[in-house]
């Protein structure tokens, strides 16, 4: 159903509430992403029979090996990666999305749903290609290594996410931190698709059947969260794919579609294909929680940013009022 168009929110709204909600929800998911990573890299084709029955299955399992064998830190692995692109990227999500949303009202400033979905799926894809393909690739490299957080004498190949890029820029080339763009993008457009449709259609609805025009936090943080769930049922095996592409080291002279295709290919034929939805648990635990955390804290911070904006225009009005009155 068409949704009136809201009044837009500026770059530095944006820039401030996106990127504290970026941060918030970095910091409270970011160990799901750690395991979800883990699980999706496992092969247990390459593990001897033993070894492959002892390994856990289970995320929780996986997390419980993670912190038994690498430190409670190793959880947060990549999160550096995260943290430095989480600014700009709620930033281009939510700016992004309000200017593509701006040109697919109608005449009257209505938007319709289509055109929300549309609008998202610009959003994702301007996001991916900006911000999330090289911190993906980053954090992901992070992720990969088994190293102990606690043992100083391991260690690592990437020491945080500033060394891990200017060693892959340097062994492997600047183009290393794109790869996977077209999946990433794909997955980014979709997930955002979905995200932004779902959740203002359930924030006009159920402001529709409490006659209120700004729901309370608690509300925001349900309609996010179950909006967030929707993406990752719809593009799990791009998600496998593209963490597998990501992560090995580039092979020269292999195009980005022929890659594409011998993942998948090696996926399905050693594997099976349960294996492209490796990690869809932990993945639907930290998108969720994390969209839900995101549109709330988003909502309540932007909120405050207009009221701290509108304080001085008040403040003004009063003021011409008590001269003209004196």
């Amino acid at each position: 159903m068409p949704q009136t168009k809201a009044s837009k929110p500026t770059l530095t709204t944006h820039l401030f509430a996106g990127g504290a909600a970026g941060l918030a929800e970095a910091m409270c998911c970011h160990p799901l992403d750690t395991i979800k990573v883990r699980m999706q890299l496992k092969n247990s084709r390459r593990l001897s029979p033993e070894a492959a029955k002892a390994a856990p299955k289970s995320f929780l399992g996986v997390g419980q090996r993670i912190v038994q064998r690498e430190g409670v830190l190793a959880l947060y692995k990549g999160l550096g990666a995260v943290v430095t692109g989480i600014v700009p990227k709620m930033a281009i999500r939510f700016s992004s999305f309000e200017l593509y949303k701006s040109w697919l009202a109608d005449a009257d400033g209505k938007v319709s749903t289509s055109a929300v979905f549309l609008a998202g799926l610009g959003a994702g894809t301007t996001e991916a290609v900006a911000v999330v393909t090289p911190m993906d690739v980053i954090k992901i490299r992070l992720q990969a290594q088994r190293h102990s957080t606690v043992d100083p004498m391991d260690i690592p190949k990437y020491r945080n996410a500033m060394h891990a890029a200017f060693t892959i820029v340097k062994e492997e080339g600047f183009m290393t931190l794109y790869k996977g763009v077209t999946l990433t993008a794909l997955r980014q457009a979709t997930n955002q698709a979905v995200n932004f449709t779902f959740y203002q259609e359930f924030k006009r609805i159920a402001g529709n059947l409490q006659n209120l025009d700004e729901l309370p936090s608690y509300q925001h943080l349900i309609l996010g969260g179950v909006s967030g769930a929707m993406g990752p049922l719809s593009n799990a095996p791009i998600d496998t794919i593209k963490t597998r592409i990501q992560k090995a080291p580039s092979v020269p002279g292999e195009s980005g579609w022929s890659r594409f295709v011998n993942v998948a290919r090696e996926i399905a034929h050693k594997e099976g294909y349960k294996a492209f939805y490796r990690g869809i648990t932990p993945r639907i635990l930290r998108v969720a929680p994390g969209q839900a955390i995101t549109f709330m804290v988003y909502e309540k911070v932007r909120s405050w940013i207009d009221v701290w904006n509108a304080a001085p225009a008040k403040s003004e009005h009063v003021r011409l009022e008590n001269k003209k009155y004196a």
